[in-house]
């Protein structure tokens, strides 16, 4: 598929697939997550807290993954799934400058130049699918999300080194759940931390994958099986 033909060309109130990175690790007070802050002048949630992510480029469908996403996963996720774990490797690496890669030579289209000059294959097969939303009308952008959690452990680099991170989220930093659930946060970013929380914790929320379905005109919440 065209994604870029689908995301409606540069009419930015059409709805555009897009993929997020929930990252965790190991600290001393339990699971930590990484976030940063949106500017103050983006159209999008400025000044939140969020998880790095963005929209699909039209580049990640051809990227060839080491390693794709578990099979369930990718059930859930539809014909878009290997695209979608693209872009959430492409943007975790822009964002934070972190690369989920393995070794290996490739040739990169626009946007993956710098992770391949590292000598790394993007790496989808520890990306877990966990969530999906869609923006409600009248945003000035509008999303249809796809979520991933995906462990600290499973990076290329050193979790705490943001020297190659791009300037769009600042403030980047490893933060305690309970503590992250307090930050300014956009609503679905607290809906998503309270899920990944339970995830954490052992808890199951419920079957399938939660989906807040904003594509219609009246919002349904269901579970994709």
């Amino acid at each position: 598929m065209d994604l870029a033909a689908e995301a409606g060309g540069d009419d930015k109130t059409r709805v555009r697939p897009a993929a997020t990175v929930i990252l965790l690790r190991d600290g001393p007070s339990g699971p930590e997550v990484l976030m940063g802050m949106r500017g103050a002048s983006a159209a999008f949630m400025p000044s939140k807290f969020v998880f790095p992510g963005g929209a699909v480029d039209e580049a990640d469908a051809g990227v060839p993954l080491a390693g794709l996403p578990a099979p369930i996963c990718l059930r859930r996720l539809g014909h878009e799934g290997p695209a979608l774990a693209a872009a959430a490797i492409r943007e975790l690496w822009e964002e934070t400058g972190l690369p989920l890669g393995v070794k290996g030579a490739w040739t990169a289209p626009d946007g993956w130049t710098g992770f391949a000059g590292r000598g790394l294959r993007p790496d989808a097969s520890g990306l877990r699918f966990v969530f999906r939303a869609i923006t409600p009308p009248g945003r000035p952008r509008r999303f249809d999300a796809r979520f991933f959690v995906a462990e600290a452990a499973r990076l290329a680099a050193d979790p705490d080194d943001f020297s190659a991170a791009c300037d769009e989220l600042s403030h980047l930093q490893w933060l305690p759940l309970a503590e992250a659930r307090r930050l300014d946060l956009p609503f679905i970013t607290e809906v998503v931390l309270a899920e990944v929380s339970a995830l954490a914790q052992g808890r199951d929320a419920g079957p399938g994958v939660p989906f807040f379905d904003n594509s219609g005109p009246v919002p349904t919440f269901r579970r994709l099986e």
